[in-house]
Order: structure tokens, then sequence, then C-alpha cells
């Protein structure tokens, strides 16, 4: 009996049509990310496993996967006497990306000689999360990161959130970025009594959108006191304009240094903001946290305002991720596009450009031998012309080969038999309207071009 073919799940295929749109996405941000004079760099799809370990939180590291040694991968390993987690790194030596961040900080560490600081760079590939799958969320999906690392200066943040703005503007998908800043969340931590409790603080607060505030604080008195987690409540459910925000959160944080830098770090941010007069809008939130260990001040969070869906793009900076692989005070900032999410929005909102899935824009008859030696030197001009064109390979019905035209959204379709030939003409069947007309070939290319 034949197997049933089928793929993973968490992972798609995608047909021509689907694959021009998501080239539409992927070459708008690249043409996006280079006009800001960022260069691009690629990482292996694997790495090694103590390069991902430890980077991601705990809940980070179960999602990792791992690629078994190769070989006799269980000699000298006494896999009953190990728990799960041990046993994968004595029998797993590599894993898949997680993300292009780490990947991009060993990068930076391993070629230091050769690059010039601050360096930016932009990354678009796939990475894997051994995640449940669901709406927007899935096991294999691209992601398109931007980064400049080398430089604590937040006119680098600044320049991140003009990109998102022209990416999304592109694109037509109304959002709104929330921003926060690690150290203020610090300086909260530290205001109500657990400082040592950052980690387990920010993922909980990190889920408010998830999971609500009740679920949140359910979550928090398992790790800090019932007193604190009132003294947390009026942060959470803070409201009101910016200024209203910064002024309370001064009187709130006005004894730890970490939150008061914090604040003056996002004052600053905005100042920057209103000059650049954005066209979406940026909000303060507080209750953004971002779950990953290495941020350590501004982050952002991008949503979609027509689309229940979670984040489209996220980053923030981090002061020491180099420092993990030996390359100490080596400050980064960047935000991830999340192209798979980005794709789900606008196939939902209907937004993809009529262009973007376009392939050839004329079909040439074959009526046989001879007529196809003519044609072929008018494809090599046309395509000369960068205009995407191509002969039916075969000496099919002519219907046949209009229904194939048809089915490919070709819009024209160019007739050369014995009549053409002697004339040294070309009749151009327009497929949308119906109409014939005779064309030289530059008339041809002038109409295509």
């Amino acid at each position: 009996m034949a197997q049933k073919p089928s793929i993973p799940k968490g992972t798609r295929d995608f047909a021509p049509q689907e694959m021009m749109k998501r080239n539409h996405i992927f070459e708008t941000i690249r043409q996006i990310f280079e006009q800001y004079a960022y260069k691009p760099i690629e990482t292996p799809a694997m790495e090694n496993l103590s390069t991902l370990l430890g980077k991601y939180g705990e809940e980070g590291d179960k999602l990792l996967f791992k690629i078994l040694n190769s070989g006799d991968f269980l000699n000298g390993v006494n896999a009953e006497a190990m728990p799960a987690s041990l046993l994968a790194t004595k029998i797993c030596e590599k894993g898949l990306r997680y993300d292009l961040t780490v990947p991009f900080a060993r990068f930076v560490v391993q070629h230091q000689n050769e690059l010039t600081f601050p360096f930016k760079r932009y990354q678009i590939q796939p990475v894997w999360r051994a995640d449940r799958p669901q709406k927007g969320r899935y096991r294999e999906f691209f992601q398109c990161d931007v980064d400049v690392i080398g430089s604590t200066s937040l006119l680098n943040e600044a320049e991140l959130l003009s990109i998102i703005d022209d990416v999304y503007k592109n694109f037509k998908i109304r959002v709104v970025t929330k921003i926060n800043n690690r150290k203020i969340l610090a300086g909260i931590t530290e205001i109500i009594g657990f400082p040592d409790k950052m980690v387990d603080i920010t993922i909980a607060i990190d889920k408010l959108d998830k999971i609500g505030l009740e679920k949140v604080n359910e979550e928090l008195s398992a790790k800090i006191s019932a007193e604190a987690i009132t003294k947390l409540q009026p942060i959470l459910l803070m409201k009101g304009s910016f200024s209203d925000k910064i002024e309370t959160l001064k009187t709130t944080l006005e004894k730890s240094e970490i939150g008061m830098k914090g604040i003056a770090e996002m004052v600053e941010l905005f100042d920057y903001i209103s000059d650049l007069k954005l066209e979406m809008p940026c909000e303060l939130d507080l209750t953004l946290a971002r779950g990953l260990n290495y941020y350590t001040g501004s982050i952002f969070e991008v949503k979609a305002l027509d689309v229940a869906m979670g984040s489209i793009c996220g980053g923030g900076r981090y002061d020491d991720l180099t420092g993990i692989f030996g390359l100490k005070n080596m400050s980064g900032v960047g935000v991830s596009f999340g192209a798979d999410r980005i794709y789900d929005v606008m196939t939902e909102l209907n937004l993809f450009p009529e262009h973007s899935t376009l392939g050839s824009k004329i079909l040439f008859v074959n009526f046989g031998y001879s007529e196809s030696r003519v044609i072929l030197p008018i494809l090599k001009r046309l395509r000369e012309k960068n205009i995407a064109c191509e002969l039916y390979p075969d000496t099919a019905k002519m219907q046949k080969q209009f229904n194939y035209a048809n089915n490919n959204n070709i819009p024209y379709v160019a007739i050369i038999g014995e009549n053409e030939i002697k004339a040294n003409s070309i009749t151009l069947k327009n497929m949308q309207s119906g109409q014939q007309e005779n064309k030289s070939v530059d008339q041809l290319i002038n109409l295509l071009s």
C-alpha cells in the first residue's frame, strides 16, 4: 500500500502563487533594510547546542530542536540512569537555530577582526521551535532580522522604529508599536522588593495579553509575596498619556537608580520618535516584558490593528549577548519581522498587490518546429528587457494552450503562425478582454515594459 504523503505539524508547503506573495514580502523588507545601509549575512541552520542552550530561558530551551549525533550516539551513555534533559545534551551536540539573534552574536565574536563597528546587519532565514502549532504559530518559520551592534546610542532604536514604520506602510498594514525598557522593569522589581526575581516576574508579565491579569497574578504568587503583587498592580494597570505615565514612574521609581536610567532612556527615545513623525502610533506599555533573558534596555512589540494575531515584529536592546562568547561590552539592538505572520495578516486583509502573483507576462503559442525557431530569438530579446515570457513546450491544441495561460494568470498570448512569419508581425491576444491586434516585436516590448 502506498504511503500517504504528509509533512510535520507546524510546517507548510507553499505553492507558486503563495511563494510569489512571500517573495514580495522578502523583497520589500530587504529593500528597506538596504535603504538604511544594513548589510546581509547568513548563518547555518544548525548551531552547536552549547551556543543555543541557556540563552532563551528555561521555557525557550525546551523548544529547541536537537539533532542526534551521527553514528552510535548511545555509545558510552547510560541512558536509563539519566533524566531526559541531561540525556539530550549527551547524545546531541547540535540543534536547529531558535532565532537569528544568538547565532548573530556568535558570528560577531567569531568574525570580530573582519568587521567594522558599529556593524549593521540584516538576515532573512528560517528558524525552528518545537512549539505547539496554532494560528500564527509554526514550528518552522522565517524571520527577517535587522540589528546594529557596537553602539549604545538610542538613535539606533529610533532608526529601527523608522524601519518598522516603513515596512508596514509599504504593506498597508495598520500597526501599533508598544515600547518598554527592561531597566524600568528592573526598577519595578527593586521597588516591590524582589530584584532577584526579575526573570520570573517579566516572564509572567509578558503573558498578560494572552492569559489576563488574574492568571498572571496567580503565576506570580508562586514566585513573590502577596504584598509585592499588590504593589505591582498599579503599574500593570497604569493608563494615560506618555507624559502621565512617565511622571507616575518618576515618583514610583525615584529610589531605583536603574529604574530612573530606564525612564531617561525612554524620554530620549520618545523625543526622537516625535522628530521622526512616524505614521504608526508608538505607546509606552509597562506590561511589555518580552520573555527572552538577553534583553537589557529598550524592548519593542508590533501588533496589527485589524487582525487578531500575536506580535508581527519584536525586539530590543541587548548589552552583553556577545559576552557569553567571550567578547565583553558589545551592546546591540535589533528587531525581528515575522514573515509568516505578515503573510497571514496580508492574506486575511487581502493586501497583496496584483503584480505580486504574476509570473509570465506573455505566452507564445507553439505551432511546431519552424515557428518555435522564429519565437526563440524574440523570447531572448524580451528577457533582455526583463520581461517574463515563455513558449508553450508542446504543439497542443490552441484551446489547451489558452487554458494554460488563463490558469497561470498570463495576461497576453502571442500567436506567430505562417501568416505572421510572412508579415513579420505578432498577433497579440489580451486574455482579459479577448481583443486581438497585430504588433511588431518593438511594439510588443514597449507594451510589456
